[in-house]
């Protein structure tokens, strides 16, 4: 529930209910954590949501430049030696697929 006059907008997705930062314990506690027990998924890290979206991302495709940016990673090569497995995953799966995606893997790499 927002309360009226009292909202800041600061442009969070994630705030309390007048729009201020979240206490980043009470988000994983109070909202994180119950979602995964309803959904029935296991235990894991609010963090893991940010691994788990650029895996996705690069499996569809999406440049790792693209993914580098969104991460907020300075340099390409951190986003590259992180999700080389996934690259190399994409790769193989190209290869038998005998997609044009093949080349992903290797512009990966380099």
């Amino acid at each position: 529930m927002v309360h009226a006059g009292l909202w800041e907008d600061n442009g969070l997705v994630f705030a309390t209910q007048i729009g201020t930062f979240i206490n980043p314990s009470n988000l994983r506690r109070c909202s994180f954590k119950p979602l995964l027990v309803k959904a029935n998924l296991p235990p894991i890290r609010f963090h893991d949501l940010r691994h788990t979206a650029a895996t996705l991302l690069l499996i569809q495709g999406v440049h790792p430049k693209y993914v580098q940016e969104l991460l907020g990673h300075a340099i390409i090569s951190t986003t590259i030696q992180k999700y080389k497995t996934t690259s190399a995953a994409v790769s193989r799966s190209a290869n038998r697929q005998g997609h044009a995606t093949a080349r992903f893997g290797q512009r990966l790499k380099g």
